[in-house]
């Protein structure tokens, strides 16, 4: 695996496969690896001849009082595991180098209607950044495909609505969200847990299948449902930010239909980490 950092050099590399007619897959990640991020390398290898990996801990996307500064750097161990999953190059660029301009002064890429509401509505400012960012990596790689992660739910259908909209030639790719046996979905930020708070966090995703169960089984008050979500959580010792069913295509609110597919999302705190988690479902017809 080769590894460059700077956008030319990226261009170049990509540039030279490009012209071995060779199809190109694109993962990028804010580092701190682990095993569900290499199951998307993986995804990337069966879709593609070559497959492109970032690490950028993007400062656009953390709002003021959040994590930036603490959010763990270990870049020596990640390229050793994505050489070992069988990437093929790592772009590990410097801030200045995607933002040369500085963070305040660079042009931003909104996609309305997304970015405002559940985790955009707890963090403003957030999928503006994710979308800025995914559009310069995008330009940058030009690939054939990009794969991203299903646990950050908003974050693919932000990406998914971002491509259409600006016709970019991108297949994306959405892969199950990865857990550990107790149900915890496996994320970076979980590292920043305690013992006991590690013992509590599989309770997230347990509220969230119970959720989905309920409507599965003809629970059509959505509000009561996602109240009561609330409380479990509470009672588990979450912080709980947001509970809601919405449609799985656009993330609108859901309406209860026979047939109809949706996604349980939601976020909480345990002590000083949040977390956020989804599952899916669909109404018997």
């Amino acid at each position: 695996m080769q590894s460059v950092n700077t956008p030319l050099s990226l261009r170049h590399r990509v540039q030279d496969w490009r012209a071995q007619g060779l199809r190109i897959a694109f993962v990028p990640t804010m580092g701190n690896l682990h095993e569900g991020h290499l199951t998307l390398v993986r995804r990337a290898l069966q879709a593609a001849d070559r497959v492109v990996v970032s690490i950028f801990v993007n400062p656009l996307q953390f709002s003021a009082g959040e994590d930036l500064a603490r959010y763990p750097r270990t870049e020596v161990r990640d390229a050793q595991l994505l050489a070992e999953a069988g990437a093929h190059l790592l772009f590990l660029p410097e801030v200045i180098a995607l933002y040369p301009r500085g963070i305040e002064a660079c042009t931003r890429v909104e996609v309305p209607g997304l970015s405002d509401i559940l985790c955009g509505a707890s963090r403003p400012g957030h999928f503006t950044g994710v979308a800025t960012v995914v559009t310069k990596l995008f330009n940058l790689v030009q690939p054939d495909v990009a794969v991203f992660g299903q646990k950050d739910y908003q974050q693919l259908a932000l990406i998914r609505t971002l491509v259409a909209d600006l016709d970019m030639p991108v297949e994306i790719i959405g892969v199950p969200t990865q857990r550990e046996a107790s149900g915890l979905a496996l994320s970076s930020r979980n590292g920043y847990l305690n013992e006991a708070e590690r013992a509590q966090a599989p309770g997230l995703y347990a509220v969230l299948t119970r959720l989905r169960d309920a409507l599965q089984a003809g629970e059509g008050d959505i509000p009561a449902l996602e109240a009561r979500g609330r409380a479990e959580l509470e009672q588990a010792g979450f912080r709980p930010d947001y509970l809601s069913v919405r449609h799985s295509a656009d993330l609108a609110p859901f309406v209860p239909t026979p047939g109809e597919s949706f996604v349980v999302l939601g976020a909480a705190w345990l002590g000083t980490t949040r977390l956020i988690d989804n599952v899916e479902g669909r109404l018997a017809l």
